[in-house]
């Protein structure tokens, strides 16, 4: 892997040299000043409500903000102490009620960064719906919308419809909305990449799901997230094993390499979420108590906080 990528720098170099060689300018390009070319991506390494979804979303919050997470992704859905399971924030809840539930997170120490759409880009009443959740997200200062689609697929031109209505609100509110892959018109970067690069808006980019990739279609993520580089924003951090199960899984439990996943993303001067999805262990039940998750959720950010400082610090040795 460091042998890829100190490979991959010096070609840079070398032909970042040979044009100003060209140009009558004989100074070679050092690391530092290629580093000032292309700035390292603020990860925000994140995690989503989600893995908390059987207990309430207060506790989610308090469980992710102790285990020493900055940034948090709303869920869809938590088990309220009455036993109902009620959504984090309702479709049609006023802006003003994100804004109070972002405040919320703030006073935890965690700073929102995603919420989920929950509707999907080709329903019929998607155009309205999205349009709302932008306006939550931006009242309460989220700059992501996670969006998806059918896993069924058959409505492209729908979905090219749609997001040419949705991308300019979604710039002029300060908000990405962001697509995962999911199956259907979504199965693949790749397919999601050609969609996103279509309607050719920076209100809409590509959320990448690299166990959605390896689980629905069973393409290499590694090779896939290659076709859609430009097009990331964030990432939908899950794990998957073929092997011995089918299983998606938490990140570094499975059979995806995250050096390589975030490689090509490492120095793009971006701010860019990694939101953990899926935190739990293959093969094993899954933890009955909250405190059983935020074990897991520690574990998932530590991954990752190795995983991006080795990146990043393997490129400033060049």
């Amino acid at each position: 892997m460091t042998k890829q990528l100190n490979w991959t720098r010096r070609i840079f170099l070398r032909n970042v040299s040979a044009m100003l060689s060209t140009l009558g300018m004989s100074q070679t390009l050092s690391a530092s000043a290629a580093r000032e070319v292309k700035r390292p991506t603020r990860f925000q390494i994140a995690c989503m409500t989600l893995p908390y979804s059987r207990f309430p979303l207060k506790r989610a919050l308090e469980g992710i903000a102790a285990s020493k997470f900055q940034y948090v992704a709303w869920g869809t859905r938590h088990v309220a102490a009455s036993g109902e399971r009620v959504p984090v924030l309702d479709l049609n809840a006023k802006p003003l009620e994100a804004k109070k539930l972002a405040a919320r997170c703030r006073d935890l120490g965690l700073t929102p960064v995603m919420m989920f759409s929950t509707v999907s880009v080709e329903a019929d009443a998607s155009v309205d719906s999205h349009k709302k959740r932008i306006e939550q997200a931006a009242t309460a200062g989220i700059p992501q919308v996670l969006t998806f689609g059918s896993t069924k697929g058959g409505r492209y031109e729908t979905w090219i419809r749609n997001l040419k209505e949705l991308g300019p609100v979604a710039r002029a509110a300060g908000v990405t909305l962001v697509i995962k892959q999911h199956g259907g018109e979504t199965a693949t970067g790749k397919a999601t990449a050609k969609i996103v690069r279509e309607v050719g808006d920076e209100g809409v980019g590509i959320n990448y799901d690299a166990g959605n990739v390896m689980d629905y279609v069973n393409v290499d993520p590694i090779v896939d997230i290659r076709e859609c580089v430009d097009e990331i924003r964030s990432f939908s951090i899950k794990d998957h094993r073929n092997f011995p199960e089918d299983q998606d899984c938490g990140p570094g439990f499975g059979e995806i390499d995250h050096y390589r996943l975030l490689e090509p993303v490492a120095y793009t001067g971006l701010t860019m979420p990694l939101a953990c999805e899926n935190i739990f262990a293959p093969l094993l039940p899954r933890p009955t108590t909250p405190e059983g998750v935020d074990i897991l959720a520690r574990r998932a950010r530590e991954y990752l906080e190795v995983v991006v400082k080795g990146l990043q610090a393997s490129a400033e040795k060049l």
